[in-house]
């Protein structure tokens, strides 16, 4: 079942990539904060839903023991917000998204792993097709013209490209503690470390919307339509991936990541933007990565 709880999360968070990006308005500069409050809320109900309909026996104490791996998701997606307001979701996804290669490549080294010729080469088409993406809109992005309002923040291309790799080192590093504490030691139940996730975002967002108030920023639900959806896919990818990193981290690190491809083609398609034919190739090594996964999980 762990493909399909990867692939569900895949498609999820990549319908959660389109939604941020509707979200964020390059002349607020509180956008960011107004995305962690709305990601934070849903999470929160989510959680209390979830650990009340099921009976999740849970300590809040729990949420100190997951916090290595809760700050650095959080905080990482804190550095994705930020960048969305002055980079394309086609650039920002498959940069920030080459953390999957980092955790894959962190669990092996770390931990003693055995896999078969047809998964090492599904990890490898998944992240060469991940990491030629991103080098391609970076190429891509040096032949145009920044624009104005991304000119007027940040004169060099640089800069920009600063927060979707610190999302990457970041959440790198998060997955790999996830896989630790999921897969690897078994240190605590999926229930418990989704919950003690979406807590601490509750947590976060109570502290953002604080700091809203604090900021005579106004603040109407009924105007954070496209961050209420974004965050309502990023929970539900949430929820699908903890039981996926649980029982194969290895391989669903890069799988996952690959949800950045179907950002691209979503960005594609509703923010319309092109694909020239480098950039279809690399999809389609992701794709073929992703069956050859599959392929490996029937056999």
């Amino acid at each position: 079942m762990w493909l399909v709880f990867a692939l569900i999360t895949s498609f999820s968070w990549a319908f959660a990539d389109l939604f941020y990006k509707k979200g964020a308005v390059p002349n607020d500069h509180m956008s960011h904060i107004k995305t962690i409050m709305m990601v934070g809320f849903v999470m929160g109900i989510h959680g209390l839903a979830y650990m009340l309909i099921k009976g999740v026996d849970f300590s809040f104490a729990y949420m100190i023991d997951y916090l290595p791996v809760s700050s650095m998701y959080i905080a990482s997606m804190l550095a994705g917000y930020f960048g969305l307001r002055y980079i394309e979701l086609s650039l920002s996804s498959p940069v920030q998204n080459s953390s999957g290669a980092v955790a894959a490549v962190l669990i092996f080294i770390f931990f003693a792993h055995a896999l078969s010729a047809l998964e090492a080469g599904a990890i490898i088409l998944i992240t060469t097709g991940i990491l030629s993406l991103a080098a391609l809109e970076r190429r891509e992005k040096r032949n145009m013209p920044v624009l104005k309002e991304n000119e007027r923040r940040f004169p060099h291309r640089f800069l920009v490209l600063t927060f979707p790799l610190i999302y990457c080192f970041l959440d790198g590093l998060g997955t790999f503690a996830d896989a630790i504490y999921l897969d690897e030691l078994s240190l605590m139940s999926e229930d418990n470390a989704l919950l003690a996730y979406e807590f601490t975002f509750f947590f976060c967002a109570v502290v953002a919307f604080a700091v809203l108030i604090a900021k005579k920023q106004r603040v109407c639900l009924r105007e954070e339509k496209s961050r209420g959806v974004a965050a309502i896919f990023e929970t539900t990818g949430q929820v699908f991936y903890v039981y996926a990193m649980a029982q194969n981290a290895i391989i669903v690190a890069p799988l996952i990541a690959s949800y950045s491809v179907f950002s691209v083609i979503l960005s594609r398609v509703f923010l319309k933007e092109r694909l020239n034919r480098l950039q279809y190739l690399s999809v389609v090594t992701v794709i073929l990565g992703i069956a050859m996964l599959a392929l490996a999980e029937i056999c």
